[in-house]
């Protein structure tokens, strides 16, 4: 296998000032902030890959090695046995050694500013001003200009006809002015980034914004696309999942998997919980090839959660452009209502997340197993519930720690209400079927992490 055996990489413009001390932790390299540095660094590296197996990156790269070089004024970047896909003519891609240096950024600013100054976060409002404090470092959050930014979710593991029509969505959305930001992976994440930069283009705006934002566990399954200007790299996935509703002036949907799903049910728990009066405007869009899985997805949404749901959110099939005027028009009103009660447009501080939807969910298998899914749970808390059942499945699909989990032990065991288990089934199945659980996995041969009980 081809690799760059040896380069020093210096930073750009994207890491403030390191102490010494600082400097000093990172150079010991047994150390566990270096190991996930280097982790972050090596998915980095793999940025555009077509492949969303972390454990091969790893076997592939296991001689990658980086060290920090402390300098006067800050420090440079030592690698060896780099993935070549980052570098032309033996020099690194520029916005891939941006990138580099913001994942050193947020880890460092992480772990000295947040995890060792103070204790455990251990309300809403402490964990709200952590991801907003990283956020804030990492210049995500722009006080400047009138709301813009549309979140993308949707699956890395797409056919082409679902990766071009989210192209389009996102060539409509550039056009009319609007950012973006996605997980920063492939598929449905690259698709509206990419249209967007057309369309900004034409619209001869040169400041467009295209915001991935991940997190330690996921980045290596989901490397960075290459339209990715602004990398941020939160502690976890609830975090990355708050950062996402934070900044969001509206956000589309596009068809996906488990992971997809689990964003889905995260935020309708926010949007119907009670004490949430102020909407985040929700399409879900696709090609007409989706027309049956927006309808299947629609209907286990009515089934788990109740009719009512179906207020937060609008399907549009086909129409990219219809989704770009809609998205606009939706921002607009956002726009509107955050400006006449004098609220940030930035960094949506209304919101309000209860403390179980920010503490990280750790997949083990007793704590899928005590899931309560039954339906006299209210409605907010059951779709809280169901996202953190999501969330092991993608654990088990793509992340090494879940992986390994069900290789020892088994597949995680889900219960609840049988007619709540059926749906559940039924769009599992559906998402099999589709090659949605995923990448490059056949139907035939997925082996499914999850059981539910009869």
């Amino acid at each position: 296998m081809e690799k760059i055996s040896h380069v020093i990489v210096n930073p750009i413009n994207s890491l403030n000032l390191l102490s010494q001390s600082e400097i000093d932790k990172f150079t010991h390299s047994d150390g566990e902030l270096f190991a996930l540095f280097r982790h972050c660094a090596l998915a980095i590296l793999n940025t555009d890959s077509e492949k969303d197996d972390a454990a091969q990156l790893i076997a592939d790269y296991s001689d990658f090695d980086i060290r920090l070089i402390p300098q006067p004024r800050g420090l440079r970047l030592e690698l060896f046995n780099a993935p070549p896909q980052s570098f032309v003519d033996g020099k690194m891609i520029r916005g891939i050694q941006e990138h580099l240096f913001s994942a050193l950024r947020d880890i460092v600013y992480t772990d000295f500013k947040i995890t060792s100054a103070q204790p455990q976060p251990s309300s809403s409002a402490q964990n709200t001003n952590t991801v907003f404090r990283i956020l804030r470092n990492a210049r995500t959050v722009n006080p400047g200009g009138p709301p813009k930014m549309v979140v993308c979710w949707g699956g890395h593991s797409i056919p082409r006809e679902e990766y071009d029509y989210a192209k389009q969505v996102g060539y409509a959305l550039g056009l009319r002015g609007l950012d973006i930001a996605t997980g920063c992976g492939i598929g449905a994440m690259k698709g509206p980034m990419k249209g967007a930069a057309v369309g900004h283009a034409k619209q001869q705006i040169k400041d467009g914004r295209y915001i991935g934002i991940s997190e330690p566990g996921i980045i290596a399954s989901e490397s960075p696309n290459a339209i990715v200007n602004e990398l941020v790299i939160m502690p976890d996935i609830e975090k990355r999942l708050e950062a996402f509703v934070r900044l969001a002036h509206t956000i589309i949907v596009f068809p996906g998997g488990v992971g997809t799903v689990e964003e889905i049910l995260y935020l309708l728990s926010i949007l119907m919980d009670p004490d949430n009066n102020e909407a985040i405007p929700l399409v879900f869009a696709g090609p007409e090839s989706c027309r049956e899985y927006f309808m299947e997805l629609d209907r286990f949404l009515g089934a788990s959660l109740g009719e009512g749901v179906k207020h937060h959110y609008r399907i549009i099939v086909g129409e990219p452009n219809e989704v770009g005027r809609v998205v606009k028009e939706a921002t607009g009103e956002v726009h509107a209502r955050r400006s006449e009660a004098q609220q940030a447009y930035s960094f949506n501080w209304e919101l309000q997340i209860p403390l179980n939807l920010q503490e990280p969910f750790i997949p083990t298998h007793e704590r899928m197993a005590a899931l309560d899914l039954r339906r006299d749970v209210p409605k907010h808390k059951l779709a809280s519930n169901l996202r953190c059942a999501f969330s092991g499945l993608v654990a088990g699909n793509v992340k090494a720690f879940g992986i390994e989990q069900v290789r020892t032990r088994g597949p995680y065991r889900l219960s609840g209400d049988a007619d709540l288990m059926s749906s559940t089934d039924r769009l599992l199945q559906i998402l099999v079927r589709d090659g949605r659980m995923k990448l490059g996995e056949d139907a035939s041969d997925y082996q499914p992490c999850y059981q539910l009980a009869d």
